[in-house]
């Protein structure tokens, strides 16, 4: 693309004419006519290339603007020059998009085929930063058969885990690695799958659930229909577990829960187990560690510790459940 110097000293152009043959002169150019008795300093009609990094729309939008600042340009010349720079501006801006492949885990219950991957390339100049946005992205635009789970885009849901590139992962807190070749999703490892990316999570869900996940009493409240106060040094306790998701990322990490799903409780489901039994207002503690004291409700944990590298909210499950083992040795 070409610039105009700031410095450059060329004769200026107005709708003026001091004579009959720049008269005729301006009627053969269209209504321009060169003023040969002033000349003047032209800024730059074209803003420096680093201005013009983004979409052609913004770099067509800066030179719009700063041809207009010009003010010994008539309209027609006005035009001319836009049309020549912004057909410039539109082909760099093309020449300068970054395309990106994802190669997506595909299967179709309906459909004969067997699961695959298939390809889909995006420019990530017209994409979000998180690999969630390129699959909606994908959806939206490219492919809108594509199926995955989403909610709340901001890590808080669970919704969009999967595993991206050999590491299980929320969608939307991973980030599009710009560099390398392609990037492989696919859904959660060792998990039923429904469709795509959607992977069934009624076995998990089971497991949450059968560690009785509600604060429970045997003695009447103090203050009925008031809330169960402790302090905060008990509250204290309980971080690092009631900020967990229920995403699954850790569970289909671990290499016991993928032999013994239907057995082993697995990371998340022991994790929460643990956040009641350090509930300083629960009063079913012995009756919780009675329930999971089992070879493989709890045991089956060898403390392999993935699940701590998985969990996107920064957990360490493999420690309550360490904790968990104490508590039984002494109960």
């Amino acid at each position: 693309m070409r610039f105009w110097s700031v410095d450059l000293v060329v004769s200026g152009f107005t709708d003026e004419v001091d004579s009959e043959g720049d008269e005729r002169d301006a009627e053969a150019r269209g209504g321009v006519a060169p003023l040969i008795r002033e000349h003047r300093v032209l800024p730059p009609l074209i803003a420096p290339p680093e201005k013009l990094s983004g979409s052609s729309s913004m770099a067509i939008g800066l030179m719009r603007r700063a041809i207009a600042r010009v003010p010994a340009l008539s309209p027609a010349a006005r035009a001319v020059i836009y049309r020549e720079h912004a057909s410039e501006a539109a082909a760099e801006a093309k020449s300068s998009s970054t395309p990106k492949t994802f190669q997506i885990y595909r299967w179709n219950p309906d459909s004969p085929q067997k699961p695959d991957l298939q390809s889909y390339e995006i420019d990530l100049k017209e994409c979000g930063p998180m690999v969630l946005d390129a699959l909606i992205k994908i959806k939206n635009e490219v492919d809108p058969t594509l199926t995955f789970r989403r909610s709340c885009r901001e890590g808080i849901c669970g919704s969009c885990a999967m595993n991206i590139d050999g590491r299980n992962g929320l969608a939307c807190l991973t980030k599009i690695e710009s560099g390398g070749g392609a990037t492989m999703i696919t859904p959660l490892p060792h998990m039923f799958v429904i469709k795509d990316l959607v992977v069934d999570m009624t076995n998990f869900y089971n497991q949450y659930k059968s560690i009785e996940p509600w604060l429970k009493r045997k003695s009447p409240p103090e203050n009925p229909g008031k809330e169960n106060l402790q302090s905060k040094e008990d509250r204290k306790k309980l971080d690092g577990m009631y900020e967990c998701i229920l995403c699954a990322c850790c569970s289909t990490s671990c290499p016991s829960y993928w032999w013994n799903p239907e057995s082993y409780l697995g990371p998340a489901a022991l994790l929460h187990a643990n956040r009641w039994i350090m509930d300083s207002r629960d009063e079913y503690t012995k009756e919780r560690l009675d329930a999971i004291n089992d070879e493989f409700k709890l045991y089956r944990c060898h403390t392999i510790l993935n699940c701590a590298k998985a969990c996107p909210k920064g957990l360490n499950p493999g420690m309550q459940i360490q904790n968990i083992k104490r508590l039984e040795r002494t109960n």
